[in-house]
């Protein structure tokens, strides 16, 4: 039986099945997933403790013990099946977590007591959603140190024809990660928008470009280069042949991220604490 908990703008967690998610290889997430699984046995909620290669659909709500990279497998996994996901960071940056593992405690109270929201965060598809991404979708030539001369369509039209190492496609959630160090703009995560940004174009004319996140985008190789190569997050890569054109497009589902109503838990807070944003230099 379902066990829903609402938060006060009336989004709603079921906590019927807990899932609590850990990379295998890092002991520090395996031990603090017992400290999850005792807090929510005293709240008479039901939790597993699984590794990320067992993900299921049958869980409820997922709690992701690790760094972005953990998060964003287990969002990719689980947006299919609407359920919501609870980022605890255990890695570096930790830009898509909501607290951190010294903030356990405060992070079970704070679903419990609905002092939560859900947010939807757009996604990318390409190859007729086989490849799926929350953060990017990048595309680059098979070649090492070879750059590429891609074509860019946007609804059909063509809009740029770079030669670069590369082209990336982002989401806003993504636009603090590899888009911003490609020189990407930052955009608020819940924008209902794209970004293509080039990879070191050998042209001071090619900038990114924003879009709205209904465009369909369509990337194209001139026929003298190897076969490309396309990425989603960084972590699922295929290879595609010169004569195919890649069509990106917004995913037909969303990631679901849970946020924490804790301190400095804002977008720009977090901004600020962990990317150093708009901090002046002080010598």
């Amino acid at each position: 039986m379902a066990k829903i908990v609402k938060s006060v703008n009336n989004d709603s967690i079921d906590v019927s099945n807990v899932g609590v998610f850990y990379n295998k290889e890092n002991q520090k997430a395996a031990y603090i997933s017992k400290s999850i699984e005792t807090l929510l046995n005293d709240n008479d909620i039901q939790c597993s403790i699984l590794t990320t290669e067992e993900y299921s659909q049958k869980y409820t709500l997922a709690i992701v013990l690790g760094g972005d990279g953990t998060i964003l497998r287990t969002a990719r996994y689980y947006a299919r099946y609407n359920t919501p996901i609870l980022g605890i960071n255990l890695g570096r940056l930790g830009f898509l977590s909501q607290a951190k593992s010294s903030q356990i405690n405060e992070a079970i109270g704070c679903i419990l007591n609905g002092s939560f929201k859900i947010e939807d965060r757009l996604m990318l598809s390409a190859m007729e959603e086989k490849l799926n991404a929350l953060n990017d979708i990048v595309i680059k030539g098979d070649g090492f140190s070879r750059t590429s001369r891609l074509y860019v369509h946007i609804n059909d039209n063509i809009v740029c024809d770079y030669l670069a190492d590369g082209i990336i496609i982002s989401t806003p959630t993504g636009s603090t990660a590899y888009t911003l160090s490609a020189g990407g703009p930052i955009l608020a995560p819940t924008l209902d928008a794209i970004v293509v940004v080039p990879i070191c174009p050998h042209t001071m004319n090619a900038r990114p470009i924003v879009i709205p996140s209904n465009e369909v985008i369509k990337v194209t190789s001139s026929q003298n280069k190897p076969l490309l190569k396309i990425s989603a997050d960084g972590q699922e890569t295929f290879a595609i042949g010169i004569n195919e054109a890649i069509e990106i497009k917004k995913c037909s589902y969303s990631a679901r991220l849970v946020l924490l109503n804790l301190e400095k838990n804002s977008f720009y807070s977090v901004l600020k604490e962990k990317l150093h944003w708009g901090l002046s230099w002080k010598g």
